[in-house]
């Protein structure tokens, strides 16, 4: 009896060992640019949200930003896909109309001014398949200054009958205005 236990034992540690990976997921590891979301109304609280953006988010880590979004160049807005900006009631960016409806996002920086670009291409990795000839939208926006930021980042908020959308990376800040 004991002999057929240990075996029986033996048998059932054998199949355990075996069967732990079969049924294991294999998780890639953290994102080094985690995708975040903005949105207006900025609250949780409130769910009739007009305006949103989804974009990942990478760090300076030490590099400049004119390295990672060179001037005169269009640029994803973030970093892996191109960002994804929805607007859930027709808007304008400047005194260009947008129906309502998922758009991407770029940007070409420059030291004095940034293009806003709303292009109705989808699920777009990069910048690299970027055609002008999709342009929704195109606006010049001023540059400023600020603290510096090691993450890029996106907020939005209201103002002079705007809602702007901030972009922020290490010192350089953008102030993108859509307007109902």
């Amino acid at each position: 009896m004991k002999k057929s236990t240990f075996i029986t034992s033996i048998a059932f540690a054998f199949i355990m060992l075996l069967s732990a990976n079969v049924g294991a997921q294999k998780f890639s590891k953290l994102d080094k640019s985690p995708m975040d979301a903005a949105a207006f109304p900025t609250s949780y609280k409130d769910a009739n949200k007009l305006i949103k953006i989804v974009y990942s988010r990478p760090q300076l880590k030490g590099r400049a930003l004119s390295k990672l979004a060179p001037n005169g160049k269009v640029w994803r807005l973030g970093a892996n896909e191109a960002a994804e900006l929805t607007l859930y009631t027709d808007m304008k960016l400047g005194n260009t109309s947008i129906k309502a409806g998922t758009y991407t996002f770029y940007a070409i920086p420059g030291d004095k001014e940034w293009t806003a670009i709303i292009s109705k291409d989808l699920n777009v990795w990069g910048s690299y398949f970027y055609k002008e000839a999709n342009d929704v939208a195109r606006l010049s926006v001023p540059v400023t200054s600020g603290e510096s930021l090691e993450a890029f980042s996106i907020t939005f908020d209201e103002a002079n009958g705007a809602i702007n959308m901030h972009l922020g990376w290490d010192t350089t800040r953008v102030a993108v205005p859509f307007t109902k």
